[in-house]
């Protein structure tokens, strides 16, 4: 006997990230521009590394609040207050170690083994990961896919919903496709969660990254205290603080023991001195969080543009998230695609077929980048384009 054949089924099922592939098939390579991950191409701003680096030094290294230490709970009371119109005690809020542990704990309060989650698809690939990790069964319903532009159907996610239902994850606006649901579409679901006592998992972490200005509708809009709705976020795109693994759950103060002892179980917390960080992006980052908006949009505009120019790409410019979705005429092979436009222009996307059903035959490009940059990796993938 291996030791492979020792090992868990559902740790030998977990796949590997069909985006991470093409980032090892090219990592390291001169010149190539990373379009393929979701993070931006600034570190993180110094006065938020500061803040952290003198609490290190002050010797904030010791165990601490595994729900979070209270002034960064504070600041996230503060956060919702400004960004979101809504008033949130401390007691909603949960520090975790990275927006995918806030996916996974949010699984784990509300599923038990053999219970299934419905997903919107094409999807980041991670939450269908966690959730067959967790014991859950992710059952999929693509968005359709018309002119160009992605669309609920609601009728579909309704259908989809069946006696082993426990949750469903809505991520709006969406990574990969840019799909940002209407105040009215969040009524029909949180309807439909309520009409089959579900919770919903809501993932709106580009909440901000919304191009018709302001912010994306949220079920923290319409919803009622008594919903059942979790809240999972991260600083890592507003902040430029990807590769801090810091985020939040925001979620109803009576689960705060389990949220509390899930946390316990897994992590113990995360380290003070990088809470206090944390809480310095959030008291003081708002003109930070704005500049990567504004470059966002303008780096959307140049890439799509150029690609649609093409007449070979179908594709709207997306309302909101950081992704422009690609479908390329005569690509039937995402992944193979991606490692060859790698190969032949240096620029680095994600392969469609990463991000589940309805996503294959797409390319995913993060635009939260030097405009000049995603220009200059426009042209490449134009000239590319119009070469086959």
């Amino acid at each position: 006997m291996t030791i492979m054949n020792t090992l868990s089924p559902r740790s030998l099922s977990a796949p590997e990230s069909g985006i991470v592939e093409v980032v090892n098939y090219a990592r390291g390579r001169e010149g190539v521009i990373p379009l393929w991950v979701g993070e931006g191409d600034l570190a993180t701003p110094d006065f938020i590394s500061r803040a952290a680096a003198e609490a290190l030094v002050a010797g904030e290294t010791f165990y601490t609040w595994q729900r979070g230490i209270p002034p960064l709970r504070e600041a996230l009371v503060h956060y919702y207050q400004r960004r979101f119109q809504k008033t949130l005690s401390p007691e909603h809020f949960y520090v975790t170690g990275s927006g995918m542990q806030a996916i996974k704990l949010a699984i784990e309060a509300v599923t038990s083994p053999g219970d299934e989650i419905v997903l919107l698809t094409p999807a980041w690939p991670n939450f269908a990961a966690a959730a067959e990790i967790s014991g859950a069964r992710p059952v999929s319903v693509p968005l359709r896919f018309e002119h160009g532009k992605w669309q609920l159907d609601l009728d579909s996610l309704d259908a989809a919903i069946g006696e082993k239902t426990r949750a469903l994850f809505i991520n709006t606006p969406s990574n990969p496709t840019g799909w940002t649901a209407t105040k009215d579409d969040l009524r029909a679901i949180l309807t439909l969660a309520r009409k089959h006592g579900l919770w919903i998992i809501a993932d709106e972490i580009y909440a901000l990254y919304y191009y018709a200005g302001g912010r994306a509708p949220s079920f923290l809009d319409i919803m009622d205290d008594d919903d059942r709705i979790l809240f999972v976020n991260s600083f890592s795109k507003n902040w430029s603080m990807t590769g801090w693994r810091l985020g939040w759950i925001v979620a109803p103060p009576a689960m705060g023991q389990v949220l509390e002892n899930l946390i316990q179980y897994s992590t113990s917390g995360v380290a003070q001195f990088m809470q206090r960080g944390a809480v310095v992006a959030l008291d003081e980052g708002d003109a930070f969080v704005d500049e990567n908006i504004a470059k966002a949009a303008l780096s959307r505009d140049l890439l799509c543009d150029a690609l649609i120019a093409t007449n070979r790409v179908e594709t709207l410019k997306p309302d909101g998230a950081l992704y422009a979705f690609l479908k390329i005429d005569g690509v039937t092979d995402s992944r193979q695609a991606a490692l060859d436009i790698v190969d032949k222009t240096g620029v680095g996307l994600a392969p469609g077929t990463a991000f589940g059903e309805g996503g294959s035959l797409f390319m995913r490009a993060c635009f939260l980048r030097d405009p000049a940059q995603v220009a200059e990796a426009a042209q490449r993938l134009s000239g590319y384009i119009l070469s086959r």
